[in-house]
């Protein structure tokens, strides 16, 4: 991709210029759009989120519900971009901006908590069955898997009892599945406690059917006492 390239380049030459030759590391703001940019060459829409200032968000909403884990822009989801350019963009007037991915588009994420998660990976892995994975700090994993967002014919859409929005992930403190009009923040993102959201499988893995990954991540769910609805498959 010229331009990702183009883009990254200038990157390396603004960290080199203010930290010196032997400055970057995970955490550079070039290393960050590398990260990103492998992202958008999967294809998972990007838009542009919130970032801890301090220990709080910075929308600075008083009692922000979901700090440091949100769109900036109510409009993120006709603002989410593959556009390399538009990534470089963002992240020239906000270095320390996170991202969101628009799910039901390219691809969903099954997201579980973290022990339910740990389970599954092992279990994923022995099956064959890979894919992008990535931690939410110690709380939560996220499987991302192709999409049932984008059928050929609308008629063949269904919803699901896991379904989550936004607005309703309280209500889904077990497995969450994001598709259509839902997001989650996408690696690699800061959290105010100091935790990150990190990659533990990255996004150049090919992405699995989602009902696979699902039958893996209810029964782990189930282990760990995180029931999911029981009539997870069609609403």
């Amino acid at each position: 991709m010229e331009a990702s390239s183009r883009w990254t380049a200038w990157w390396q030459r603004r960290d080199r210029q203010r930290t010196g030759p032997d400055a970057g590391g995970e955490t550079s703001p070039a290393a960050r759009l590398d990260l990103l940019l492998a992202a958008v060459r999967a294809g998972f829409p990007l838009a542009p989120a919130a970032h801890p200032a301090g220990y709080r968000c910075s929308c600075d909403r008083v009692g922000c519900p979901a700090p440091a884990q949100h769109p900036v822009s109510f409009a993120w989801q006709s603002q989410a971009t593959t556009d390399a350019e538009q990534l470089a963009r963002w992240l020239s007037r906000d270095p320390q901006a996170n991202f969101i991915t628009a799910t039901g588009r390219a691809h969903d994420v099954l997201d579980v908590p973290a022990e339910a998660g740990r389970l599954a990976l092992d279990r994923l892995a022995a099956l064959g069955i890979e894919g992008p994975v990535a931690a939410v700090g110690a709380d939560r994993y996220l499987f991302f898997t192709t999409s049932r967002g984008t059928p050929a014919d609308e008629d063949e859409w269904w919803s699901s009892a896991l379904d989550a929005y936004p607005d309703t992930m309280s209500d889904h403190p077990g497995l969450r599945w994001h598709c259509r009009g839902s997001y989650t923040l996408l690696p690699p993102a800061a959290l105010p406690d100091g935790s990150e959201v990190r990659w533990l499988r990255g996004p150049e893995q090919p992405l699995p059917d989602p009902l696979r990954v699902l039958d893996v991540l209810t029964d782990a769910c189930t282990e760990v006492g995180a029931v999911a609805e029981e009539q997870w498959l069609i609403g």
